[in-house]
């Protein structure tokens, strides 16, 4: 199975010998597409060139984005990676489900391995917009790897996958790309707070649970639409209601 459709993509990197690690893994096993969203690092510098070795084409010809929801735009399905724990951050792989997970949706569509940064890692906002979360179990007294270790290990494991897979996406359905979901967990937020559904001082709490639900849910375009509909239904039906609401304000004495 190629993995040409598989995306890797670095949220913020610091380190330019980081960087150049990443493409000679990706190299090591077989990866081709390496997105970048708001390097904090010349990745063309010298250190990036030194650790990338034979891979330095892979250093050019990287992609720039300005932050993760562009560079997951056109991406049907993104596994996030993470190591902390919380109310937010469930329903955890490891690397080896996850791409068990990840390759099948990338026979029709492409995939993402998202990685946060070296410091901090993936915000929780970030994480909102990966279908699934990866984590990879470390000992409890050094838990946070070196961001190019966590990578290599995840490439091994999908490209493991992937040379054990025969045809596993046949019959799968054609998921709906990252800028389609995006714009219609946007109508949902805006729908569900003019209903009163989602408390106004913090929606994001309601909202990422849905994301997770969808999330394992796959969503395709039509599903999307559907679901786009369904919020098209309560717009209406909440300005009637206050349409009816204003002219009865209107009668009264």
């Amino acid at each position: 199975m190629s993995l040409d459709n598989v995306s890797i993509v670095l949220v913020a990197p610091q380190g330019g010998l980081n960087v150049g690690s990443v493409c000679r893994a990706m190299k090591n096993f077989g990866f081709s597409d390496l997105r970048l969203v708001a390097p904090e690092v010349d990745h063309l510098g010298d250190d990036a060139r030194r650790m990338a070795v034979k891979a330095a084409p892979l250093l050019e010809s990287a992609r720039i984005f300005p932050d993760l929801e562009a560079a997951l735009a056109d991406v049907q399905y993104a596994l996030g990676t993470t190591r902390r724990f919380g109310k937010y951050r469930e329903d955890f792989l490891h690397p080896d489900d996850g791409a068990q997970e990840l390759l099948p949706w990338c026979e029709k569509g492409r995939g993402a391995l998202v990685f946060g940064r070296e410091d901090k890692g993936l915000l929780t906002s970030e994480l909102d917009l990966c279908q699934r979360l990866i984590t990879i179990p470390t000992c409890d007294e050094l838990p946070s790897m070196n961001l190019a270790q966590a990578v290599a290990l995840c490439l091994y494991e999908t490209a493991r996958a992937a040379r054990g897979a025969s045809d596993t996406g046949h019959g799968r359905k054609k998921l709906a790309r990252g800028k389609v979901l995006e714009s219609m967990y946007h109508h949902m937020r805006q729908t569900l707070l003019d209903v009163g559904f989602l408390d106004p001082q913090n929606p994001d709490h309601i909202l990422r649970s849905f994301r997770r639900i969808f999330g394992r849910a796959t969503l395709n375009d039509r599903e999307v639409r559907i679901l786009h509909g369904l919020w098209s239904r309560l717009d209406w039906i909440e300005g009637e209601r206050r349409r009816l609401g204003d002219e009865k304000g209107e009668e009264s004495p």
